[in-house]
């Protein structure tokens, strides 16, 4: 039985790391490359036809939406390089100063066909074909060789449709809200005691550290938003993207209010001295409402990267009674720091400050402002849309699209968000 489930574990450790992007993007590349360069081999004029595995590589990319748009770039940059290439051939030749005006000329065009990366490429394609004698021959399998590569790779993509991320993107959104929620829980048990400010100091550099976390999870979430993006097997993948992303930048906001809130308790050591940093049953309530909100900042991040209905209605249920519970704290907060302002007004700013920073943590979780957040974004995205690409909100309401958009928006009250 233990050799059972010693293989049962090796096996899902094995498809966990079969689906990580590292393993994914090599497997695909390598195939891609290969498939390119057999086919080259057959129809290529060249003897040994790299360019189109090089150009299979650079197309397979772990979205599809990326290997499309790396595709369409890839063959243009290639085309107008060649183009320039035949143009300098019938004019000038090559020779060293003829060398300089095909590079500038080359990049010049690459910038306006707007190939971006590939701007380099126009001119590596112009000086290879440049180079050579048969300049007819170069230049038609290069071209060739491009089309093949871009060509498998997007096929690639096609038959082995690549992963939707979303769920790493969860992921990482989550991890950011625990790691918010260890830092909240450790500021609030020092409150609760006398801690000198150098302590205070370094929490306050670990909430400064969050921001590499926080552009860590961007990442994760561009990665994810791109493969959702033309993917056939998403639907409604606008209010996907949009959900994640607002998410995100709740979370984010919330790791910018907590550097400010261990700013203000690093600034109430430093005047409080070798003192507590608040009196006992002040001290006690700071530490309660911290951990209420951490545990609300866990739970907001697990509703906005749940799938499941019932798992969503679960998880925001969880939510709204964790923020009421820790409203009715504040409350109680509030009134203490009333009373120690009116025994000794020194530091009733900081204290202020501390009330305000935790109060914009509660409003920043609250279902109603998350709800209208939602509606907002989605408003601005299809006016961003129609604006863009008129023809393309054209169509969206020809085929229905917009239509089911708003059906589903207006349930965002369960898992529409």
């Amino acid at each position: 039985m233990r050799d059972v489930q010693k293989w049962d574990t090796g096996l899902r450790r094995l498809v966990r790391r079969y689906r990580e992007p590292v393993v994914v993007q090599s497997l695909r590349s390598a195939t891609a490359a290969t498939i390119a360069y057999v086919l080259a081999v057959r129809l290529s004029p060249e003897p040994a036809p790299l360019t189109a595995p090089l150009t299979a590589l650079l197309v397979v990319q772990v979205t599809l939406y990326a290997s499309l748009t790396n595709g369409i770039r890839r063959v243009n940059s290639v085309v107008a390089g060649v183009l320039v290439a035949i143009a300098f051939s019938l004019l000038v030749g090559l020779t060293w100063w003829s060398l300089a005006l095909l590079i500038v000329a080359a990049l010049g065009v690459g910038h306006l066909v707007r190939v971006d990366e590939y701007v380099a490429e126009v001119a590596i394609s112009a000086m290879l074909v440049l180079g050579v004698t048969a300049h007819g021959f170069t230049a038609w399998a290069r071209i060739v060789e491009t089309l093949i590569g871009a060509v498998v790779g997007m096929g690639i993509n096609l038959l082995l449709p690549p992963p939707v991320w979303v769920d790493q993107a969860g992921e990482s959104i989550e991890d950011l809200a625990r790691r918010v929620r260890q830092l909240m829980l450790r500021m609030g048990e020092e409150a609760a005691g006398g801690i000198p400010w150098q302590r205070a100091a370094e929490r306050l550099h670990e909430a400064r550290r969050l921001d590499n976390a926080v552009t860590e999870v961007d990442a994760a979430l561009r990665q994810a938003e791109e493969s959702l993006r033309l993917n056939p097997r998403v639907k409604d993948s606008l209010l996907h993207r949009v959900v994640l992303r607002t998410g995100l930048d709740t979370v984010e906001i919330c790791t910018v209010v907590l550097r400010v809130l261990a700013r203000s308790f690093t600034d109430l050591a430093k005047a409080s001295g070798p003192e507590q940093l608040f009196p006992p049953r002040v001290g006690e309530t700071v530490q309660q409402l911290l951990s209420e909100i951490a545990d609300a900042i866990v739970s907001f991040a697990v509703l906005v990267t749940t799938d499941l209905s019932a798992s969503a209605e679960s998880a925001e249920e969880r939510l709204t009674a964790e923020l009421h519970t820790a409203a009715g704290t504040r409350d109680r907060l509030a009134q203490l720091f009333l009373e120690e302002i009116r025994a000794d007004a020194t530091n009733w700013q900081l204290m202020g400050a501390v009330l305000t920073e935790v109060n914009r943590i509660i409003d920043e979780l609250d279902t109603e402002h998350r709800s209208r957040r939602l509606l907002e974004e989605l408003d601005r995205v299809a006016r961003d849309q129609r604006t863009a690409r008129p023809w393309v909100a054209r169509l969206r309401e020809r085929l229905g699209v917009q239509e089911r958009l708003w059906r589903n928006r207006t349930g965002l009250g369960g898992r529409s968000w």
